[in-house]
């Protein structure tokens, strides 16, 4: 029957992004639980889901025909929300729909009891409870029974007992572990019977819960009620500021409503309590407008309580005539309700109007009828007002003394039988003027001691019930009250305004609109992507506009034609398509031309109904030009099935997604231009750091192969001169023994030569292989090390600088040496660039050190002349160098940035001043496992 409203916000949030048909599965259970959450939103959602519903589903529609009524219930149009609930109640039985026809009943029973044929409410809470039954349901077999033992007890308080053993049996003794719908009708059962019996703490504590549960579960109305009930409760046990703030609760809930039974009961209750705070103008004005707003349900129980207070605000007035009518009426009406309550405070009520009217022997009858049905019904709150009123009538007129008096005279003797039964009220606090009446009785019998005593006691209790706090509050709430009040007469001057509040508020919605839009132009230009803000785009425009079909072309300037880059039609996607720019027939095409917004009502009706192949055939189109600045980039299109569905404010929604659309893939495109260009740019770098190592590589390899020539081509030539010799007059002895020695000489010179040349090669070789394949592999630090240095000593050399590395022998990475290797050789270049820039005998050091058990620390440092501090967070940016024109690029330390934090997994910091710059790289001996996606990924 209720739902938490956890539930119902998850439902409100699915239902946000669908259309047509698809909301139709959410729109049910979102109309029934929200029908006292917002009942005319309810209203609509019913009426929508009627719409969508196929004649088939009868019980559906019964099920929304019932939240309709209980909506003209709400509204007080009883008859109207009757007649609709006996239809849904014949259809709902009709299907077989045992849990929908306990609804019915339910709803008819609520009906009734604000007609006040309670009767007739009997009969439907039985007929829902064998419904409930029969469909199996027991929790609302546990609420329907908790309502029927609340109304069995209104009429018959002697029943109290007999209930509360029942629902304690059916619900155990504890209702904090009761589901929220099944607590707010089983607290408010024990708030009631609590009342009854005086225990007002007990039963505030038990309304507190109800009221809780009961705005949990989306029961507005019983929560209304529970809150009139609270501060019911504390005004009868003399806290009224207590009961105005629960008043003024009350009262925030139901005037939004507009429900008269809810706002009619909250008027009247804060009334009462202001009438006691004194307040009585403020508490006649409320309470005359609470009985103009329930004249409509006159038979329900909040009109028989508002005539209590009127008859008893009449009273304070000395309006005895007034009073005995109120009154009067109130005892007829409790004839009709049969509820035991109201025959005592009738009771009550008219003897105190007979005595103001000087006939004390039908006001003594009434009185003592008025304390024999309250002790009757154990209601000792009503049984102290009954003898106060006695101890009035004895005061005033000269009766006959009760029998068994032991005070002074008969009206102490009564007013201290009040105080008495007062002492058994928990948390109750005797009011002043009860005390003032027993204080004046004193003087007026001569005890003048005990005069004085309860004229001090009397002021105290003043005092506590009458708090400047509590009549500041009532003040408060006048005012405000008189605010409302005005805003109401104020109505007709609205109504003559009307068009104008109109056109105000289509202003107002259109700026909330226009807002809304910019925080979502927002997130589609925060894209860089053209599918992200394909995505996001289609996100926005289904959750805001009636989109069957949405699509996006883009401009082909070469193909001269519109490419379909991204179309859903009925949540499918569509495949790719193109149209020809000289396509007459093309909505899109004749946007794109003539560069504005192209809106067909009715596509049935135009002359080109023809649909895009891949497309089904819509009612209505809106097409808009996709324009960044003079450029055309291409057109989006939204379409219905639906005749005319993009009204102005659809078509201000679609033009805003469509210009920030085209400045988001505007951007995206020159994004994804930049990206070519720096893919390029690192490109061209990574082969002039392999060019350049190269060509030292080369220089480095003339010196021992040249050597090796000079010393082969000498030793040749004398071989030549020893074959001659031989050959000739004679070998000597001697001359073969030199030969031998400068041979054994030019072959270790040779062989020292050659293999320089070879480890040389080898070093290039693996450096170069490193380069240009980004192969992970396991590898030794220091060897690593030498290998990098040893390319590029030739630069060091010829620049007139040096460089020593310490790097520890044993230290195994399992990593990507060539990447590091770029990094290092970065470093090197960049301080061959910049830090010694019209300098000698630069120095640099590199060196590595292991750091805990899995990482390594390596350090780059030179003695140059160190970065400004203007440029030092900057170095690491994209294309930033200093030397820019005259062989930086800007992107060296960029990339080694990205190599170090991404493909290596490890951090990079800069340290530098007058004395040089110091690059600190802490990276993991394991690098961290990445997926292929291809070499270039770490420069991106």
């Amino acid at each position: 029957m209720f739902a938490v409203d956890d539930e119902v916000a998850q439902w409100e949030v699915a239902l946000l992004p669908l259309r047509g048909a698809a909301r139709l599965p959410l729109l049910l259970p979102l109309a029934w639980h929200m029908r006292q959450r917002d009942s005319a939103r309810a209203d609509q959602l019913a009426a929508e889901a009627q719409s969508l519903l196929g004649p088939d589903d009868v019980a559906g529609r019964a099920r929304m025909q019932l939240v309709r009524a209980e909506v003209q219930w709400l509204n007080g149009s009883l008859d109207a929300a009757e007649a609709q609930a006996q239809q849904a109640f014949a259809t709902l039985c009709a299907s077989g729909d045992h849990a929908g026809c306990a609804d019915a009943h339910w709803l008819q029973a609520w009906i009734a009891i604000d007609r006040g044929d309670h009767g007739r409410r009997d009969t439907e809470l039985e007929l829902a409870m064998a419904a409930a039954e029969t469909a199996g349901d027991s929790k609302r077999m546990r609420i329907i029974e908790a309502v029927t033992g609340r109304w069995e007890i209104l009429r018959n308080p002697t029943e109290s007992q007999y209930w509360t053993e029942r629902l304690i049996h059916s619900n155990g003794p504890d209702f904090r572990l009761l589901p929220p719908d099944i607590a707010t009708w089983v607290n408010d059962y024990f708030g009631i019977a609590c009342s009854q019996s005086g225990n007002f703490g007990t039963a505030a504590g038990h309304y507190i819960q109800c009221y809780e549960k009961a705005l949990e579960t989306g029961q507005l109305r019983a929560a209304i009620t529970a809150a009139t009930n609270i501060g019911e409760d504390y005004t009868n046990l003399n806290n009224h500021q207590a009961s105005l703030e629960w008043m003024q609760c009350a009262l925030d809930l139901s005037r939004p409503t507009g429900w008269p039974r809810s706002v009619g009961a909250s008027l009247m209750h804060t009334a009462d309590t202001m009438r006691r705070l004194g307040r009585i103008e403020a508490a006649e004005e409320l309470l005359r407008e609470a009985l103009d707003i329930l004249a409509p349900i006159s038979g329900a129980r909040s009109y028989a309580i508002a005539l209590q207070y009127l008859g008893d605000l009449s009273l304070d007035k000395s309006d005895y005539m007034g009073a005995l009518d109120a009154f009067t009426r109130l005892g007829a009406r409790a004839a009709a309700l049969q509820q035991a309550d109201f025959f005592t405070v009738a009771k009550r009520g008219q003897a105190h109007a007979l005595s103001g009217m000087d006939r004390p022997e039908e006001a003594l009858a009434a009185a003592h009828e008025a304390v024999r049905l309250a002790a009757e019904q154990n209601n000792v709150y009503h049984e102290i007002l009954a003898l106060r009123v006695l101890a009035l009538i004895h005061r005033r007129h000269q009766l006959p003394a009760p029998e068994g008096m032991t005070e002074l005279n008969a009206s102490l003797h009564y007013l201290h039988k009040a105080i008495a039964v007062g002492a058994t009220i928990d948390g109750y606090t005797l009011p002043g003027e009860l005390l003032d009446a027993v204080a004046h009785e004193y003087a007026l019998a001569g005890s003048y001691q005990q005069a004085y005593e309860t004229a001090l006691a009397a002021r105290a209790a003043w005092d506590k019930t009458h708090s400047e706090e509590a009549t500041n509050r009532a003040v408060a709430m006048q005012v405000h009250h008189e605010t409302e009040h005005a805003r109401a007469e104020g109505q007709h001057h609205l109504e003559l305004a009307a068009l104008e509040a109109r056109r105000a508020e289509l202003l107002q919605q259109t700026s909330a609109t226009l807002e809304r839009l910019s925080v979502i132009g927002q997130e589609i230009t925060a894209h860089l992507d053209a599918s992200a803000v394909f995505d996001v785009l289609n996100r926005h425009v289904q959750a805001l506009l009636p989109a069957h079909t949405f699509a996006i072309y883009l401009h082909d300037a070469a193909a001269a034609a519109l490419l379909r880059a991204f179309g859903l039609e009925g949540g499918a996607p569509l495949p790719t398509t193109v149209i020809a720019l000289d396509s007459a027939s093309s909505y899109s095409v004749r946007a794109l031309h003539e560069r504005r917004e192209v809106y067909v009502e009715d596509l049935s009706k135009s002359d080109f109904y023809n649909a895009v192949p891949g497309t089904c055939h819509n009612l209505s189109g809106l097409y808009v030009p996709l324009l960044a600045g003079d450029r055309a980039l291409g057109v989006m299109t939204v379409q219905s099935q639906t005749v005319s569905a993009y009204g102005e404010r659809e078509r201000l929604i679609f033009r805003t997604l469509c210009a920030y659309g085209a400045i988001a893939l505007d951007n995206a495109e020159a994004y994804r231009q930049l990206q070519n260009a720096q893919t390029q740019l690192v490109s061209q770098e990574k082969l002039a750091a392999l060019g350049s190592l190269m060509a030292g590589v080369a220089h480095e390899l003339n010196t021992p192969i040249g050597n090796s020539l000079l010393i082969a081509s000498t030793l040749q030539q004398k071989t030549a001169e020893i074959e001659t010799q031989m050959n000739g007059a004679g070998l000597r002895r001697s001359d073969l023994a030199n030969y031998i020695a400068d041979s054994k000489k030019a072959s270790e010179l040779v062989m020292r030569g050659l293999t320089s040349a070879a480890d040389l090669v080898n070093s290039f070789k693996q450096v170069a292989v490193d380069r240009t394949t980004e192969q992970r592999r396991m590898f030794n630090l220091q060897q690593v090390t030498h290998e990098i240095v040893a390319t590029m000593m030739n630069r060091i050399r010829n620049a007139n600088h040096a460089i020593e590395y310490d790097v520890p022998d044993g230290l195994a990475m399992d990593s990507y040496p060539g990447p590091f290797g770029q990094v290092i050789a970065n470093f090197i270049n960049n301080a061959l660039l910049h830090a010694f820039e019209n300098r000698q005998h630069g120095q640099m050091k590199l060196s590595a050190a292991p750091h805990g058990d899995n990482r390594v620390v390596v350090t780059f440092s030179d003695n140059g002349n160190g970065i400004a501090p203007n440029h030092l967070t900057r170095i690491f940016d994209p294309f930033f160098t200093t030397k820019l024109g005259q062989g930086g690029s800007g992107l060296g330390l960029s990339i080694s940035y990205n190599i170090v934090t991404s493909l290596l997994g490890g951090q990079i910091s800069v340290a530098s001043g007058p004395d040089g710059t110091t690059f600190t790289l802490e990276l993991p001996l394991t690098a961290p496992e990445h997926e292929d996606s291809g070499p270039a990924a770490i420069y991106h």
